[in-house]
């Protein structure tokens, strides 16, 4: 592999899928904690009853824990992108500190990713889009162009987009790099 990517929250899986189906050369760790996003993926590359024998896509790793448990075992500048795509807002303000864009979690994104790496963030939520402005617009280990409001070429798309867009919610796309 030339590189290593990790998906935080993968959903149903599609993103990750055609990541790793348009990027054989990267090796790609999907991590999800929730059993409902795994078993769609699963169910997208595994035949019905093959469960026992039937192989992922040879680049594709699956963590079914909390992607902060990886990072924290990563070695240092390690990954080459990271994609946080249409995470859960937690829109209450109490509920900050569950947020993976958050002040305390940037030191170890950042010890983790190589310089010059990119870290790609979507969301249609606005009080995670003000959010993502107001963390990574403090952040010295990143720099953060504005967000792009139509999704960039080389971004799949994924089921979570396609529902903002059908509600009238309108998603915005960072390119973070780190410094």
């Amino acid at each position: 592999m030339d590189e290593v990517w990790l998906e935080v929250g993968f959903g149903g899986g599609e993103h990750a899928l055609a990541q790793a189906a348009a990027n054989p050369r990267a090796g790609l760790i999907a991590s999800e904690v929730f059993e409902n996003g795994l078993c769609s993926l699963l169910s997208r590359v595994v035949p019905e009853g093959g469960e026992e024998a039937a192989p992922l896509p040879g680049n594709l790793l699956l963590w079914d824990a909390d992607a902060r448990r990886l990072l924290a075992v990563l070695p240092a500048g390690s990954l080459d992108r990271l994609f946080l795509l249409f995470p859960d807002p937690w829109p209450k303000a109490r509920h900050a500190k569950r947020r993976f864009v958050h002040p305390a979690l940037l030191p170890a994104v950042a010890r983790a990713l190589k310089p010059g790496a990119e870290w790609r963030i979507a969301t249609d939520d606005p009080t995670y889009q003000a959010w993502v402005a107001e963390v990574l617009g403090g952040a010295a280990e990143f720099a953060t162009p504005p967000p792009a409001p139509a999704r960039p070429e080389g971004w799949p798309p994924t089921r979570y987009e396609a529902k903002a867009l059908r509600e009238g919610r309108a998603p915005l796309y960072w390119s973070a790099r780190r410094r």
